[in-house]
């Protein structure tokens, strides 16, 4: 005899709870969601990795020395960006200007920064040194992750002294890290400290995105944005992008976004100014221990996106029976294995993935856990569009 499958029904307090903490939620947004799913395949921009010449080996260099050598070596593919904004409008008459760093990435004049360093901004003018200003213009924007791409165009090539890349991926905490870059203006400033920790979770300014960063004791102020962390052989493993400090002054905690975090959105903001990124296809909510669910943590599923990633994996999200009862839709407990407790969680897992890649999803359903393979399709983030 077949067995009708157990629908787990919402309580009207439970339902009142959910809707709450969803209560910014519009029904008519999900219609409104990008169902572009094509692939992305950009076109990967040639990182130089190598440790630049004129770097002792830091095993058997003095402190000292290794410090000369890296600000020697690296310190001229450091660059002072000045953002002007403002100034154009009955509204807003008035131009503001702000300063931050970036580094040279290749010999065709790419210089990565911060997003909020140039965000807005309607002119901006990079600094070489010795009064050698050109200007740049916006090549891609990634607010999620806080970072983004400028170029300068007809720089002679002596001056494009590129920053090589590391590996964020292999950091231990206590190793050896110095910082370049111009804070409050004050060109190409050398500090050093170690690395604090590691993924630790702060979110970007612009969109509160969720990025796990590097948190380190080498002094940052503001102008310190956007310039490079470096390893002891020279290599960047971050990014500089934000401090930790009631007075807006360095209080020994920093953060930098890895390095293999630009790896993956450098090559995209350069081939087509914005990042494309894999999504599940859902709007979601915290199970929190009020709501009285059958599970102490998860997401449930409120919605599912038609047509989206979970959509056709066959994701269920609340629904109503010809009753007018409130049936419990899938909530998600662990994607590849992986605890997920939270939003965060998710949105951690997902960014380790591309466009096309297979997820395997445990859900709760009816009583069971059930492990369903979702196949991921594309989520347009970003502000610029060249």
């Amino acid at each position: 005899m077949n067995r009708s499958p157990r629908l787990y029904q919402l309580s009207v307090r439970q339902m009142l709870l959910i809707a709450l903490v969803s209560a910014l939620i519009a029904a008519g947004i999900v219609s409104c969601f990008n169902r572009w799913s094509q692939r992305l395949q950009p076109d990967g921009a040639a990182f130089t990795e190598t440790a630049p010449p004129g770097i002792t080996d830091p095993s058997v260099a003095t402190d000292e020395r290794n410090n000369i050598e890296i600000y020697r070596a690296i310190s001229p593919g450091v660059v002072n960006i000045k953002s002007i904004s403002g100034g154009r409008s009955f509204f807003d008459p008035v131009p503001r200007e702000g300063t931050g760093s970036g580094s040279v990435i290749d010999q065709e004049g790419h210089i990565l920064t911060n997003d909020h360093v140039i965000a807005d901004a309607r002119q901006l003018l990079v600094d070489f040194g010795n009064n050698r200003v050109f200007r740049a213009r916006v090549v891609g924007r990634d607010p999620d992750t806080d970072l983004a791409v400028i170029k300068v165009d007809n720089v002679p090539r002596d001056l494009l002294r590129v920053v090589p890349f590391g590996d964020s991926d292999q950091l231990m905490v206590g190793q050896k890290v110095l910082a370049i870059g111009n804070p409050f203006g004050l060109d190409r400033t050398l500090t050093t400290g170690i690395i604090s920790g590691l993924q630790r979770p702060i979110y970007s300014q612009a969109t509160g995105r969720l990025i796990e960063a590097i948190q380190t004791d080498a002094s940052i102020n503001p102008g310190n944005s956007g310039g490079p962390l470096l390893d002891s052989h020279g290599r960047m493993i971050g990014i500089n992008s934000q401090i930790l400090s009631p007075s807006g002054a360095f209080a020994g905690v920093g953060f930098a976004v890895p390095v293999n975090v630009a790896k993956r959105v450098v090559p995209q903001l350069i081939s087509n100014g914005y990042v494309v990124r894999p999504k599940l296809g859902v709007y979601t909510r915290d199970v929190t221990p009020e709501m009285g669910l059958p599970v102490e943590e998860g997401l449930i599923i409120v919605q599912v996106e038609p047509n989206g990633s979970a959509a056709s994996a066959g994701l269920r999200g609340i629904s109503v029976t010809p009753d007018g009862d409130y049936v419990l839709g899938d909530i998600i407990l662990a994607v590849d294995g992986e605890r997920v407790r939270n939003r965060d969680d998710l949105t951690r897992i997902l960014d380790r993935h591309e466009v096309g890649d297979v997820i395997q999803v445990e859900v709760w359903r009816d009583g069971n856990r059930v492990r369903l393979p979702v196949r991921l399709m594309s989520e347009r983030r970003g502000l610029f569009r060249r």
